[in-house]
């Protein structure tokens, strides 16, 4: 009988496989451009997947407290047994992954693993398996605490979420178009380019995991442009080829700053606001760099005005 953990494995397999094959054809097609395959990128994946996977067999999440926590105060006990259930607990994990996706981007302690995630400089299939080595260790799990506390079983909420994030893995390549009305309900290859992408336009956008929906209903959607290619990566690239620079830099420097706070709010502030936050309101936060390129929009339309 198949457990949870012998389909993780076939699957992690699987995912690999076909993103080694997806970086063999794609090295054969960029050969002669100016922009040749960079394997790096995969090893760097691998390496991150390799390293999640001993870091899994420590004893140590946040998420697991709470969530023993949660279970012991549940307002119910959810049995899936049904079609509708299915439904409702897809839609509730998705709901929270929304959350949870945008928490990363916007709360600088949960950026400093989720960046990892973003460092690739190309988008492609390994980028998905690039997670970040930390994630257990300081509690993403959380965000879907409320299921467990409507009664969800803790290994269940754990068991959805490793779907959704499987589904996502065909998400990350560059060779799938639009693809039509899907594009208004479902986190697409489109979409989720936009949201790999460090243009100024694209950043802290589509946020879904399996859907769109959420990010239509609260403001966060961006359409992929064909006037504005994807710029793939941060938007300060990470060019180390070390991949322990790759897992530990957004920590470090998130260290430093603290460090160098001068006082407890501050350096708090660090922690809980968004990454490029800074206390004189000087950082490359995603609100700085727009009103920065507004700026610039602006000055180039005074410039051709007066010729």
């Amino acid at each position: 009988m198949l457990t949870i953990g012998k389909i993780a494995f076939y699957v992690t397999l699987f995912i690999v496989a076909v993103s080694l094959i997806e970086a063999w054809v794609l090295t054969r097609k960029n050969r002669n451009t100016a922009t040749p395959f960079d394997w790096y990128e995969v090893w760097i994946s691998l390496a991150d997947l390799v390293g999640r996977k001993l870091v899994a067999l420590l004893p140590l999440s946040l998420a697991t407290p709470v969530f023993a926590f949660a279970w012991d105060h549940r307002l119910f006990t959810v049995t899936i047994n049904s079609a509708l259930m299915v439904l409702l607990l897809f839609i509730g994990q998705e709901f929270c992954y929304y959350w949870y996706h945008r928490a990363s981007h916007r709360i600088r302690f949960f950026w400093a693993t989720h960046a990892v995630h973003h460092s690739p400089n190309q988008l492609t299939l390994s980028s998905a398996y690039r997670l970040g080595l930390t994630g257990k260790l300081t509690g993403s799990a959380i965000f879907f605490t409320p299921l467990v506390w409507l009664g969800v079983r803790p290994e269940v909420v754990l068991a959805t979420l490793m779907f959704n994030l499987l589904y996502q893995f065909w998400l990350h390549n560059t060779w799938t178009p639009k693809l039509g009305w899907l594009e208004y309900v479902f986190n697409t290859p489109s979409a989720h380019r936009v949201h790999h992408a460090s243009n100024v336009d694209y950043l802290d956008a589509n946020y879904g995991g399996v859907l769109i929906v959420f990010d239509r209903l609260f403001g966060t959607y961006v359409e992929e442009r064909a006037d504005e290619p994807c710029r793939y990566g941060l938007v300060t690239p990470t060019r180390s080829r070390n991949p322990l620079v790759v897992e530990f830099e957004h920590w470090v420097s998130l260290a430093r700053d603290i460090a160098s706070s001068g006082n407890v709010w501050t350096a708090i502030s660090y922690v809980i606001l968004p990454p490029g936050w800074r206390p004189d309101g000087s950082g490359e936060s995603t609100e700085n760099l727009r009103r920065k390129n507004q700026t610039g929009q602006s000055a180039v339309s005074v410039s051709s005005n007066v010729r």
